[in-house]
């Protein structure tokens, strides 16, 4: 249930993304944007970490802040997976992916704030 939930979040905050955000456009209907979204988890899950990992010392020196330009990356990885599965999905460069990429991490947490976490450990009932 909750992979469903963060890829209609997912979903909802690149659709967003493309209504703010000129030179992000989305052509596909409404079905192909939920693979849109499920690219971007994936990338997300697998990718990311690792260009975390690499650009660490970036992350350190800029007080996070370089996290802000691997989300960007991850929207450009996304729109070309996209454009190669034909899911209408596109970004026309870095600055574009740039303030998509604030979209998509402000929309995502807002959307996030509405949805209950109930499969985490502090949401469980204790029973004795």
């Amino acid at each position: 249930m909750r992979v469903l939930l963060r890829l209609l979040i997912n979903a909802a905050a690149l659709w967003v993304a493309t209504r703010l955000v000129s030179g992000i456009s989305y052509t596909g209907d409404g079905a192909s944007l939920f693979g849109v979204a499920l690219v971007f988890g994936v990338l997300n899950v697998s990718i990311k970490p690792v260009l975390f990992l690499l650009s660490l010392p970036f992350v350190i020196l800029t007080l996070g802040f370089f996290t802000l330009v691997l989300n960007a990356l991850m929207l450009l990885l996304t729109a070309a997976a996209s454009d190669a599965l034909g899911l209408g999905f596109s970004v026309a460069g870095f600055v574009p992916a740039f303030k998509g990429a604030l979209v998509v991490t402000v929309v995502s947490f807002v959307l996030s704030l509405f949805v209950s976490d109930s499969d985490s450990p502090k949401h469980k009932e204790i029973r004795t």
